[in-house]
């Protein structure tokens, strides 16, 4: 993954926790302390490192920690210079979800060797939808769910999401069931 997403998770450990609860989860994790280059390509395993780290130190579920990063993903990337790319996905929830691939296909263009995961969304109702979430890495689904409240937040559209189908269940993929507006929303 990208040192961005390392300097992300870093950035809401920092902002949650503190810098000493990230220097312990960095130490714990063997990540040294230069820092992430937001532009170069890191092996995945330090990201599942840190997040493993992470979990031990805060004493939090991993799923629980990654879904957190998810939601703070949306506000991160906007804040540190995507926004824009992330204003032409779409001007609502629905639309957003449904430009997620294409978003990513120009984000391809800055960081090249990208290896985005792929979503599309179907059976669209008033109030629902499915997004139907595909990666390469394991274990990241909670990450989407978070990215999608956080998305609910940016759009001012109360969401719920939970997961209909897995690939831990057996699916080629993940299927998120997710539902907005305040009547939805528990």
């Amino acid at each position: 993954m990208y040192g961005l997403i390392n300097t992300a998770m870093k950035d809401l450990v920092v902002s949650r926790f503190g810098e000493e609860k990230w220097e312990e989860i960095r130490r714990r994790a063997k990540v040294g302390d230069e820092g992430f280059a937001n532009m170069h390509k890191y092996p995945d395993e330090i990201t599942y490192s840190l997040v493993g780290a992470a979990s031990e130190v805060l004493g939090a579920p991993a799923a629980d920690l990654l879904e957190a990063f998810g939601e703070h993903w949306t506000v991160y990337s906007a804040r540190v210079g995507f926004g824009h790319l992330l204003d032409f996905a779409g001007d609502n929830l629905v639309d957003f979800l449904r430009n997620l691939d294409s978003m990513h296909t120009r984000i391809g263009m800055t960081f090249t060797e990208l290896e985005p995961p792929s979503f599309s969304v179907s059976d669209v109702g008033p109030d629902s939808l499915r997004l139907h979430y595909r990666s390469k890495r394991p274990g990241l689904t909670p990450v989407a769910i978070g990215m999608v409240k956080g998305l609910g937040t940016r759009f001012g559209t109360p969401v719920s999401v939970e997961t209909e189908l897995s690939r831990e269940g057996g699916h080629d993929h993940d299927v998120l069931l997710v539902r907005f507006g305040a009547s939805n929303v528990a």
